[in-house]
């Protein structure tokens, strides 16, 4: 029998909470171990765009970390997971983590990950975008981080946005090796 997949979710600063909130509910419906931080701003951000509180989050997840907690296990390699989600991924947070800084423990879990050569999902909601910004994406994906900018796909012509962040949070979990049937791949028909 296959171990139960385990992954860290990390919800930070940027706008797009709902992508995080949408992809905790997908990962629990696949039954997958959820160890969660939510960033400081990051329990601003879901407090401005829904309806819902950190609490609320940490009922439907099996772990939570407080973003300063540097002794929890997912700050050590020896702590084994199928990878990491940043889910929105604010600019600054992309910094810490290009830059090797691990200040608190989503930028540590990140780097734990680089570093084992698990994968590591940066789901950036920035735009328009500097140098920069670019320069960072480019650091990041040397280390072997995916930049995975939250830009919709109209193939499967969504009428809802909930079809929308759907299907973006079904792409990033099959991105990471996680099967789930929330969005169609193409396959060159319109549908």
């Amino acid at each position: 029998m296959k171990a139960q997949k385990r992954v860290i979710l990390a919800i930070t600063g940027a706008s797009g909470a709902i992508y995080g909130l949408k992809a905790i509910d997908a990962l629990q419906d696949l039954n997958v171990e959820v160890h969660l931080i939510i960033s400081q701003m990051g329990v601003q951000v879901i407090a401005q765009e829904t309806k819902l509180t950190a609490q609320d989050l940490h009922k439907r997840v099996d772990h939570v970390y407080q973003p300063e907690d540097l002794s929890a296990p997912i700050a050590s390699g020896s702590f084994t997971t199928d990878g990491m989600l940043l889910v929105p991924c604010s600019i600054k947070t992309l910094s810490g983590i290009a830059n090797s800084y691990a200040e608190n423990l989503v930028q540590r879990a990140a780097d734990v990950c680089l570093k084992e050569g698990r994968p590591l999902l940066l789901a950036l909601r920035e735009t328009p975008l500097h140098a920069g910004h670019l320069q960072l994406m480019v650091q990041a994906t040397t280390s072997g981080a995916i930049i995975y900018p939250l830009a919709p796909t109209f193939y499967n012509r969504p009428q809802t946005i909930d079809e929308l962040v759907d299907a973006t949070v079904g792409r990033m979990l099959a991105r990471l090796g996680i099967e789930n049937s929330l969005y169609q791949p193409w396959d060159g028909q319109n549908h």
